[in-house]
């Protein structure tokens, strides 16, 4: 089985008492994530595809905002207004370190505030892997209806079918849940999203325990009705 590549956080602390594995795995890690993905030419080609349709000053939600590099530095170096969220105390800390210029919160996205219509972008790059099924399709469908209408989301996995799958991420024991190519299609469509460009790729992350992996990112807008 391939290695799994999680972008950031996406589970996070917060809530009765509740608190996501990831957050130990990713105060671990910090910027050795960074480094490990730092080389994956489809993220930056997936944020040039954002970038060419954002009109200036735009509103983003980063989610799974990580070190905040390459996502919010590029989209906050560009003039964006960028929010963005993690599970890792130690992930935010790094990101308003390196990017100043956007806002970071330690925040629980299952649980956080999502106003209809209040992002014109919302980024969601390797996010959701640590939530089960029912809560990435909540989410989804949460984060879709919080881009205003013609506003765009962008939403990156690893497109596996698996479901509760320990492995082991960067040297570390992680619990995945993913879908497949097609679901994961599905899955926006059925949010309201329109898919506009998709792109499938293999990536190593740049990590002596790294294997190849699958890569999908899906380049979606919302509805204008």
């Amino acid at each position: 089985m391939p290695g799994i590549g999680i972008q950031g956080g996406g589970c996070v602390v917060g809530g009765e008492g509740h608190e996501s594995p990831a957050v130990a795995v990713f105060d671990a890690l910090g910027s050795d994530y960074e480094k490990a993905f730092a080389s994956s030419s489809a993220h930056r080609a997936s944020l040039n595809w954002l970038l060419e349709r954002l009109s200036p000053g735009s509103t983003v939600l980063d989610v799974g905002s990580g070190t905040g590099r390459p996502t919010a530095a590029a989209l906050a170096g560009a003039g964006h207004r960028v929010l963005g969220v993690d599970v890792s105390p130690v992930m935010v800390e790094i990101a308003a370190r390196q990017v100043p210029e956007a806002e970071f919160r330690c925040e629980d996205v299952r649980r956080m505030p999502l106003p209809e219509g209040s992002y014109d972008a919302v980024c969601v790059y390797f996010a959701l892997l640590q939530m089960n099924r029912a809560e990435q399709t909540e989410l989804v469908r949460r984060l879709a209806a919080a881009v205003r209408p013609g506003g765009l989301l962008v939403l990156a996995t690893v497109p596996l079918d698996v479901e509760e799958f320990d492995g082991v991420f960067m040297g570390r024991p992680v619990r995945v849940t993913s879908f497949a190519a097609q679901d994961v299609t599905t899955l926006v469509r059925e949010a309201g999203l329109t898919v506009e460009r998709e792109e499938s790729t293999m990536f190593t992350p740049s990590h002596p325990q790294a294997r190849p992996e699958p890569h999908l990112f899906l380049h979606c807008r919302r509805g204008e009705g």
